[in-house]
């Protein structure tokens, strides 16, 4: 045992700059609370303005943090956008993506709906803004010489096939698209870790399982049938909280995982346990 190491202070953030896309979604709202509490310097990066400022509002009666309009999914603007932040605010230390670009179609990326054009749009919008954004805050950390950590979201659905028992009796179905997204961005992060370990970059992925809240694109709650099915499935027998995506986020985030690059930390109740 070393004595001489304050393991709490390891989950501390203070002094580092933060950088979250898709930090005003249901499980990024959470994320920016657990990284902003533990004193990181919190960039919000998103496309709804009044929700972004309404949001720094009310979390910087404790915290700091700030807004910054910004679609990942402009995938052609985004390094111009990505180095006016960095000259605004600085190379962060930790980049978080948790953001979910997609189509309005995309709830029709079932097999047998599915077209062509709304696939390539999905992957092209959501995985491959995942992997350029990675890359380009991995090398702008390399330059700069920060040890960085960059995490990366994806999903039980990046690593098993999806369940279709869980959608009878519901109008869901299998989404091609997340599937094969999430099982790049997986793999991205396997391959940075290979790559950008050498310059002391750590790079992870987080892989949640079902979360309790609306339904994907829309203001609806899920189906009761659907959490029925999910709940009577998973080992502890209930959806995940958005809350419960903050604290394992900020444990990737800081000290407290300073040896930990190139995992998938499923976060799923243990719905890929059996």
């Amino acid at each position: 045992m070393n004595s001489e190491i304050e393991y709490i202070n390891k989950f501390r953030l203070d002094s580092k700059l933060v950088f979250v896309v898709g930090g005003l979604g249901l499980i990024g709202k959470d994320v920016v609370c657990a990284l902003a509490e533990a004193g990181g310097k919190v960039i919000i990066l998103d496309i709804n303005n009044q929700e972004g400022k309404t949001f720094v509002q009310e979390i910087n009666k404790n915290f700091q943090s700030f807004y910054e309009f910004f679609d990942c999914s402009e995938i052609k603007e985004i390094d111009k956008n990505l180095s006016l932040l960095i000259d605004k605010y600085g190379c962060p230390d930790v980049f978080v993506n948790c953001s979910w670009p997609r189509t309005k179609d995309y709830a029709e990326n079932n097999f047998e709906d599915l077209k062509l054009d709304s696939l390539r749009k999905n992957v092209d919008i959501h995985m491959n803004s995942y992997a350029w954004l990675a890359i380009s805050l991995a090398e702008a950390m390399v330059k700069k010489n920060k040890k960085g950590s960059i995490i990366q979201f994806g999903s039980t659905y990046g690593l098993v096939g999806q369940d279709l028992s869980i959608y009878k009796g519901t109008s869901m179905k299998e989404n091609a698209s997340y599937a094969l997204i999430k099982g790049g961005i997986v793999n991205l992060t396997r391959l940075m870790c290979s790559y950008y370990g050498q310059h002391s970059i750590r790079v992870n992925t987080i892989c949640p399982g079902g979360i309790k809240g609306h339904v994907a694109g829309s203001s609806d709650s899920q189906e009761v049938t659907f959490i029925e099915n999910y709940e009577n499935k998973v080992p502890l027998k209930r959806l995940g909280e958005s809350y419960e995506i903050g604290s394992p986020t900020l444990f990737l985030a800081s000290d407290a995982s300073s040896y930990v690059t190139g995992i998938s930390l499923i976060v799923d109740g243990g719905w890929t346990a059996i």
